[in-house]
């Protein structure tokens, strides 16, 4: 790792409450954390580690040729586990940005991923975050996708003023729905970790709230399409089918 580089982490731990030990969720025949691997790994951005809490999560990665590191179970987020992780696999500091990649989310493009960095171009951004437009209509409703609200800065990028789960911003136009994958710069992570769960973020129940209500700056890249997020059997069961569409298996 040289100094200046990119730093790819995956958080993955074994409980889940809809379900459970999804990391090692069987998807074509490959755990669903090695999927995440390799297509953080296609993004060629840096090392890729997967920070976990299970000595069976490591094992599947080191199996399928990865690197895991072994964090805390008592862990409230994932990017407290990541940030146990930077310290861990480069205590040298030589990272000066950390990719979180989530490890619920197999079918992540690879390019998405490498997207996410390109906000960073710019010093005056903190963290930088994806977001794909919604094109369906129930989507626009549904609680459970979140919302960006932010500002055009440039081309397929805007700066983040709000995330909610609600249908924001009011009128016509185009609503956008956040991805989950954040690129930080070293020391915003280092702040982030720092700062106590905020009124906004406890109300909504989405951590990237604490950053802005920090006044932190987060840039959002807008891509094509929203990966699926695993959470439930059923969410699995179309994981599986996506993927087998795209390979054949």
């Amino acid at each position: 790792m040289t100094e200046g580089s990119v730093l790819v982490l995956i958080p993955a731990r074994m409980a889940a409450s809809r379900l459970p030990g999804k990391p090692l969720a069987d998807i074509g025949g490959i755990p669903m954390i090695v999927h995440v691997m390799r297509r953080a790994e296609g993004a060629a951005v840096g090392p890729v580690v997967v920070a976990t809490d299970s000595s069976e999560i490591a094992s599947a990665v080191e199996k399928a040729g990865g690197r895991a590191v072994m964090t805390r179970p008592d862990h409230v987020s994932g990017s407290d586990r990541i940030f146990e992780a930077l310290g861990e696999v480069d205590p040298q500091g030589r990272a000066s940005i950390v990719l979180n990649v989530q490890g619920d989310e197999p079918t992540i493009k690879a390019a998405d991923i490498n997207a996410a960095l390109a906000p960073l171009a710019d010093p005056s951004v903190d963290i930088a975050t994806l977001a794909a437009e919604i094109r369906k209509a129930e989507d626009r409703t549904n609680p459970n996708v979140v919302k960006v609200v932010g500002t055009e800065v440039a081309r397929g990028r805007m700066r983040a003023l709000y995330f909610t789960r609600s249908t924001a911003p009011y009128g016509e136009g185009p609503l956008y729905h956040h991805i989950g994958l954040y690129a930080y710069r070293r020391a915003a992570l280092t702040r982030f970790v720092g700062l106590v769960p905020s009124a906004l973020e406890k109300r909504e129940k989405l951590e990237q709230l604490r950053a802005l209500e920090a006044g932190m700056r987060i840039d959002v890249a807008i891509v094509d399409t929203v990966p699926l997020g695993v959470d439930t059997p059923e969410d699995l069961e179309m994981a599986r089918a996506v993927l087998r569409d795209a390979t054949g298996r």
